[in-house]
This record gives C-alpha cells, sequence and structure tokens, in this order.
C-alpha cells in the first residue's frame, strides 16, 4: 500500500512500528523461558556462544540489514560469497549484528561514503578487505 492511498501513513508507520516492537518482545519472552541447559543447546546446535545468540536475539532480525549494503558498495557480491563461503557470511552476519556502529554505518551507507570509511568503524573491514582482493566474492 502505497503512502498516498493510506489515509494516515504516520499513524500507520507508528501502528506497524509498534506491532513489530511487540513481536519482539515476545520473542524475548520465550527466550528467557527457556531453562539454560535448552538455551545452552541451542546455542551449541548454532555454533556459538550463549552470551552471543542472546545479544544476536536481543538485537533482532534487522540487525544485520547493514551487511549487503556495505558488500555492495565495496563491490562484492552476498550471494557468490553466501553460495562460495556460507560459514564466513553467517561469521560476519554475526559481527555485523554485534555492532555498536550502526548509526555511523547507516549514515555512511546511505550518503554513498561508506567503501570510503568503513575501515574505521567496521568490524568486518579487514575481512572485507580481503575479500575485495579475491574473484570469490566479486561481482
Amino acid at each position: 500500500m502505497s503512502t498516498a492511498s493510506r489515509p494516515y501513513p504516520i499513524v500507520q508507520d507508528l501502528i506497524e512500528s509498534f506491532a513489530r516492537w511487540l513481536k519482539h518482545r515476545r520473542e524475548l519472552n520465550e527466550l528467557r523461558q527457556l531453562d539454560r541447559f535448552d538455551f545452552d543447546r541451542i546455542a551449541n546446535d548454532l555454533r556459538i556462544a550463549p552470551d552471543d545468540l542472546e545479544d544476536l536475539v536481543r538485537h533482532g532480525q534487522h540487525a544485520t540489514d547493514e551487511l549487503p549494503k556495505m558488500l555492495e558498495q565495496l563491490g562484492i557480491s552476498a550471494a557468490r560469497l553466501g553460495q562460495a563461503q556460507p560459514l564466513l557470511l553467517r561469521d560476519m552476519e554475526r559481527v555485523c549484528s554485534l555492532c555498536h556502529h550502526k548509526a555511523k554505518c547507516h549514515r555512511e551507507l546511505a550518503h554513498g561514503t561508506a567503501a570510503e570509511n568503513f575501515h574505521g568503524y567496521c568490524g568486518n573491514a579487514t575481512t572485507m578487505e580481503s575479500l575485495g582482493r579475491t574473484e570469490i566474492a566479486s561481482r
């Protein structure tokens, strides 16, 4: 539904944002209901530390939205990388979702300056630099 066809787009956006927030809160509550053994088992199955899993869930499903945009600005194909090195891409997603520089990254991506400046704040900078020099992920 386009903004022009919605009678109250600001109100609708607020309602949708609130609904997403509620859904995320429910997911966190479900996670808290697990006992420590089950939670640790899930983390082990995913091959990540339990503390990292807790942080990943807390950050939500959009915590890695910047990564494909950053890869694109660097000329790296996320699809090819996912096919050639899925575990590396998964680790990059983990690093991205735990990042504390989301606002800066988001601004740089929006202004198209991320490729020049990501070295100063991106936890995946070294990995992306090495990927940029390989044929595996290049577009």
